[in-house]
């Protein structure tokens, strides 16, 4: 018995003033909203209505039951209608899972664009480089992959770039520009670190033809856990280093770094954003997913103009 249901049953009933017309207002058949009764009076043990063929009255338990089942029956529909209105509602506080790299470049610059269009919506940042971040923990989690990315995890993709090799002008002033991968051998190369990766073997990509692998033998001047330690290195002249092309637009258009090696990359990065359930996402989330995806595109977009000029 779904003793809920028989209760609301049991209220529509007197409310309505009878069988038939509770079955009409809860739009069930008339045998259903009696045997909804009966089974509900079977488990009090106790007789709740009192059945002639001209009245319906409540017995003196059906007295005190009723008003029991109308406050019960009201919290519930209280509490239903508070968890949808913070799931459909544009405010609340949504939690962010980021690394360092992306929290810096990717959500910062987004911050005051999205506060300005949802001022209700309070954003709680966790800036962490975790290889197994809790998922479950936060709203959105950012994840930046490479294009083999299968996880099992809920996640919805944002964006996708390539991370391209750049270098500070006073370095190709001092060293001169490569024009063939194997001379990276001869030059000064910045790399950030990760645990499937061969420090002195670089595999670059062809993405003039069909993204053809080139393993490249180098001698890392630097080996670095952090990205924007990395970038920072190659903005002082410290070497070539590779960078999300999105991430190296603004220092392209300025001039102050320079695309080295075209076509070759060092890879393809994709942008996810992972959720703890693909059901019954709140609407201060879908809304934030929609901006991020939004901006980062444009961004994206922009740095292929940037690349394309420089």
């Amino acid at each position: 018995m779904d003793r809920l249901l028989s209760m609301r049953v049991f209220q529509k009933v007197i409310d309505e003033g009878g069988f038939a017309a509770a079955a009409r207002a809860l739009d069930l058949s008339p045998a259903v909203v009696t045997r909804l009764v009966a089974d509900l009076e079977e488990h009090l043990g106790t007789r709740l209505l009192h059945r002639t063929t001209r009245k319906l009255s409540l017995s003196p338990a059906g007295e005190n039951y009723l008003s029991r089942v109308r406050a019960i029956v009201q919290d519930i529909d209280e509490a239903d209608r508070a968890v949808s209105l913070d799931t459909r509602e544009l405010a609340g506080v949504l939690r962010i899972l980021a690394p360092p790299v992306l929290a810096t470049h990717v959500l910062a610059p987004l911050i005051a664009g999205f506060r300005q269009r949802h001022p209700k919506i309070l954003l709680n940042i966790e800036v962490d480089a975790l290889e197994d971040p809790p998922i479950q923990d936060f709203d959105v989690t950012l994840l930046p992959t490479d294009n083999q990315f299968d996880g099992d995890v809920v996640a919805r993709k944002v964006s996708a770039t390539e991370a391209i090799l750049v270098a500070a002008p006073s370095y190709l002033q001092r060293r001169g520009a490569p024009v063939h991968p194997q001379e990276l051998a001869n030059h000064d190369v910045l790399r950030l670190k990760s645990a499937d990766q061969r420090p002195r073997v670089w595999r670059l990509l062809d993405s003039d033809h069909n993204d053809a692998p080139l393993d490249v033998a180098v001698d890392p001047g630097l080996w670095v856990n952090h990205s924007d330690s990395l970038l920072r290195a190659a903005l002082d002249g410290a070497g070539i280093t590779s960078v999300a092309l999105d991430l190296a637009a603004p220092y392209l258009m300025r001039g102050e770094l320079l695309r080295v090696l075209r076509p070759w990359i060092s890879g393809r990065l994709t942008l996810y954003a992972a959720l703890p359930s693909r059901q019954f996402l709140p609407e201060r989330t879908r809304v934030f997913l929609d901006y991020l995806t939004e901006q980062t595109r444009l961004k994206v977009d922009a740095a292929l103009l940037a690349c394309n000029a420089c």
